[in-house]
């Protein structure tokens, strides 16, 4: 939702300054010969110069304040929570995916290392609604870090997004997020 305001305030904003120069550049010798013209058009150049800043200022702190991706770390120091990140070993391999641990936690970010031992793999989290919240590949000899925080408890699903064999509709897996 914050994303999606995000942009729409970001298209209100270009389209202001861009009807702010097609303004200027019509009227640019129109009044040339009028004393304080320029003076006044400098001033409000300074304000709309000004008024961007601010706007787009704060867009970037509404939307780069969640990022959607997980540091290394949960909480801060000062706050007495400054754990690493879950780490879940994610292994894809002839038609089915072995996690380990297979138990996650919510509200902490979990860093999926993905691999494979035989081909490439599509390694996708889905909901319980089925939708795709996250992926990365599963690569033979290659670990992609997927790191991804999980804001509910539940039970998530993985899919295999990459054709990997005849068996590749049935390459299915799920885990456990608890609440604590």
């Amino acid at each position: 939702m914050v994303q999606h305001v995000a942009w729409v305030i970001t298209l209100i904003a270009m389209g202001a300054v861009a009807l702010s120069f097609l303004w200027v550049a019509a009227r640019a010798g129109e009044f040339a010969e009028y004393p304080g013209i320029v003076e006044r058009a400098y001033r409000l150049r300074k304000v709309l110069f000004v008024v961007l800043l601010v706007v787009s200022g704060g867009v970037s702190v509404l939307t780069l304040g969640e990022l959607p991706y997980a540091t290394a770390s949960y909480g801060t120091p000062h706050e007495g929570t400054f754990r690493p990140a879950q780490v879940v070993e994610a292994v894809g391999s002839r038609w089915q995916w072995e996690l380990s641990p297979g138990q996650i936690v919510a509200g902490r970010p979990v860093q999926f290392r993905v691999t494979s031992t035989d081909v490439t793999h599509g390694f996708g989290i889905y909901d319980d609604a089925m939708h795709l919240l996250a992926q990365t590949q599963a690569m033979p000899g290659y670990t992609n870090v997927l790191t991804y925080t999980f804001q509910r408890p539940g039970t998530y699903h993985l899919l295999c997004l990459e054709y990997c064999g005849v068996a590749h509709h049935g390459m299915m897996g799920e885990f456990t997020v608890t609440s604590h």
